[in-house]
């Protein structure tokens, strides 16, 4: 039997564990391209984490 340890989300910059989570879109610099994000903000100290969540090709903004 195999037991799974699950980690908890950790700010590196203060150390919080509470966040507000969004999704979102990052287009490269020309627009040819789309990555989806999850976008993490600490409550604490506003530090932003992005989650590479994968291309899209429904990019039509």
């Amino acid at each position: 039997m195999r037991i799974v340890e699950r980690r908890r989300l950790v700010c590196p910059l203060c150390g919080g564990t509470e966040f507000q989570v969004e999704e979102g879109k990052l287009d490269s610099k020309w627009g040819f391209t789309a990555h989806q994000v999850k976008i993490v903000i600490c409550k604490n100290c506003g530090y932003v984490m992005l989650f590479y969540k994968g291309r899209t090709i429904w990019d039509f903004d």
